[in-house]
């Protein structure tokens, strides 16, 4: 109750400071981690702080490739790529962009401590060629290179110095520095104060090298947990856009005047994994069931994702067999197709694993990361227990969540993948199927590995070829398919609301780009 209040409190302090024309009140359910670029993998705290830092390259509102801090490239050998950086661009607090913090900055995106260590993999080193050129050094080559540095931000070499903040901090782990609350990029938007799970204050940058699409002045970021709370401020005048919009709240929204909503189909896959380790965390037998496929089958089975989607997600949901959504490479409508639901045959298979009373294990979920994430765990548990399972379910905040998850401390576990910032399925045979090792595997449930899918993996890290590139993709998610290492669930609604007032664009990826948004006048 006393967060409820103290988010609306925020929230009418908004109204009560008299936004201008171009200010942009923007709420969403809950903050970032924090500021620094190579801090976290999550893709909403990635998206804002793009807002403030910028990458050699971007995608634009189609989600096409287009140039940013570096003007052209090209490929000097397979190895190796050179970049011409944009001449003249600055950083927030004057410095002059150049070479060496491209150099630095996403040498610190690979250090080994960063959780952004995986979305730029086989980069080795980066050479400076001279002050607006630079040479990124690969292991082999790299048919999704610019994918991934969509999602490298470029920090000034000599403000991290300055702040002894030279080496990545990992935010997911609850680390903090001098870069959590503070920033210095040369993006379209400018830090101007930040309060932690209060507000995040931004305004243009009137220096910025690109000629702008919006015309925002300032953008006051403010997290609402509570979804009553957030529609009840856009609603009223005091916020001008939400994100999510919740989805039973969808009818009243588009009923109420001056506002509408925004809602497309998404790539984000919400997906269950499984741990195949030697033994349970929490659990009521010896060893561990979850390693018999036969069982990971019945889990499967015994979801009914048609009441999932028409109850829960209001019929706006797209159930899926599939671990990527359907524009992303590597997708095969074969793969896509989910078994269906029939509880029976989950009992008879764990009957004939050798678990005919079901089992007890832990079942984690976030409770605030995942369109109706709690409600849909909570439905899950309820039809495992009629499979004769006895799940015990967790719903925690994110951040309990995903650290339980990066120290695979949770035997069955929500996660949603987008393949961002590749756009490719790579990024899941990657970060979710591949054997646990150096910068692979970050995601991959605890215990599994298939030679096959790895060495499908490594090859397809470096096939140049496309067609060649998305076979061996289909391939091995089809292996994994078979193994039942994930449950995909469904690809998630994208569910927005704004005042009449804002325009903005919204692409497949979920992602705000408030660089694209314009508030009448």
């Amino acid at each position: 109750m006393l967060r409820l209040l103290m988010m609306s409190a925020a929230a009418s302090a908004v109204l009560a400071a008299g936004a201008s024309a171009e200010t942009l009140r923007y709420a969403t359910a809950r903050d970032v981690y924090g500021l620094d670029p190579h801090g976290v993998t999550d893709s909403f705290t990635n998206i804002f702080t793009h807002h403030i830092y910028e990458p050699l390259v971007r995608y634009d509102a189609e989600l096409n490739i287009e140039p940013a801090l570096a003007t052209r490239w090209e490929v000097i050998e397979p190895t190796r790529v050179r970049f011409f950086l944009r001449e003249g661009v600055k950083f927030h607090e004057g410095q002059d962009l150049d070479a060496e913090d491209v150099a630095v900055s996403l040498m610190r995106m690979v250090n080994e401590k960063s959780p952004m260590k995986g979305n730029l993999p086989g980069l080795k080193a980066v050479e400076v060629v001279d002050p607006l050129t630079v040479d990124l050094i690969l292991d082999g080559p790299s048919p999704i290179l610019n994918n991934y540095l969509t999602n490298a931000f470029i920090m000034d070499k000599g403000w991290l110095e300055e702040h002894d903040a030279v080496a990545p901090i990992d935010a997911s782990q609850g680390e903090e520095g001098y870069t959590t609350n503070n920033a210095n990029g040369t993006g379209p938007f400018k830090l101007e104060s930040r309060r932690p799970d209060a507000m995040n204050v931004l305004v243009a940058n009137e220096g910025w090298w690109d000629t702008p699409a919006h015309n925002l002045t300032r953008i006051e970021h403010t997290p609402i947990a509570s979804d009553a709370t957030r529609v009840a401020a856009l609603l009223s005048g005091e916020i001008d856009l939400i994100e999510p919009a919740p989805l039973q709240d969808a009818a009243r929204i588009e009923e109420a005047d001056g506002v509408h909503m925004l809602e497309n189909a998404g790539l984000r896959t919400i997906l269950l994994g499984i741990n195949h380790g030697d033994a349970l965390v929490d659990g009521n037998v010896e060893g561990n069931p979850l390693k018999d496929v036969r069982v990971r089958k019945a889990l499967t089975l015994a979801i009914n994702m048609d009441l999932i989607r028409d109850k829960i997600m209001r019929g706006k949901s797209r159930n899926t067999g599939s671990m990527i959504a359907p524009q992303v490479r590597g997708y095969s409508d074969e793969l896509d197709a989910r078994a269906p639901y029939d509880v029976e045959a989950a009992k008879a298979l764990l009957a004939e694993a050798g678990y005919p009373e079901g089992f007890a294990f832990n079942f984690n979920c976030p409770n605030d990361r995942y369109v109706n994430d709690e409600a849909i765990c909570q439905a899950i548990a309820a039809m495992w227990a009629q499979a004769g399972l006895e799940p015990r379910l967790v719903t925690e905040p994110r951040q309990m969540h995903f650290q339980k998850v990066d120290n695979h401390a949770v035997d069955v576990f929500m996660l949603g993948w987008a393949t961002l910032p590749m756009l490719d399925g790579f990024s899941v045979l990657s970060a979710m199927l591949a054997t646990t090792e150096g910068e692979y595997g970050t995601f991959t449930p605890a215990g599994y590995s298939n030679p096959r899918v790895d060495e499908l993996t490594k090859a397809i890290a470096t096939e140049m070829d496309a067609d060649k590139r998305s076979a061996m993709m289909i391939e091995a998610l089809g292996l994994a398919k078979e193994d039942y290492v994930w449950i995909p669930l469904h690809q998630q609604p994208m569910s927005w609301a704004a005042r009449d007032t804002v325009e903005l664009p919204q692409a497949a990826d979920d992602l705000v780009r408030l660089w694209y948004a314009k508030v009448a006048k």
